[in-house]
């Protein structure tokens, strides 16, 4: 422990420099597509908001299990298909993929396009299913 810390007493820069990037990648990354919310907070949302769940998987893993009521856009057609959520552009939106990387991207074209609750879920659907939440299938 005392060589750790010697070690960060002779290389404060370097160590201030990593501190700061990562400060900035966690601020970039909260920043550029909306909040990010917990399964449980989905619920949350649902129940009290009525917020609108997007579905970013494709149809086959889509058929396998979906939160109830949610909207099957596939990550690969939401640019063609961005008018179907028009209707929705001042509701709360929590898009929801396979682990949580898609939706990032997605939620900055929406907020671009105005859309103003947007949220994603943080883990997307295997945290879903890891805190065994309810799933539809078909």
């Amino acid at each position: 422990m005392e060589s750790f810390i010697v070690f960060l007493g002779q290389q404060w820069m370097l160590v201030g420099a990593l501190l700061s990037c990562v400060l900035l990648l966690v601020f970039h990354d909260s920043k550029r597509s909306g909040a990010s919310v917990s399964p449980q907070a989905a619920v949350n949302l649902i129940n009290q908001q009525d917020a609108v769940v997007i579905d970013l998987r494709d149809a086959k893993e889509f058929k396998s299990g979906h939160i109830v009521d949610a909207i099957n856009i596939p990550f690969s057609s939401v640019d063609s298909r961005l008018g179907e959520l028009e209707a929705y552009k001042d509701k709360a939106l929590i898009l929801v993929c396979k682990m949580g990387q898609h939706s990032g991207g997605v939620g900055k074209k929406l907020a671009a396009k105005g859309f103003t609750g947007v949220r994603r879920m943080s883990g997307g659907m295997m945290e879903w299913k890891g805190q065994q939440l309810p799933l539809v299938k078909g």
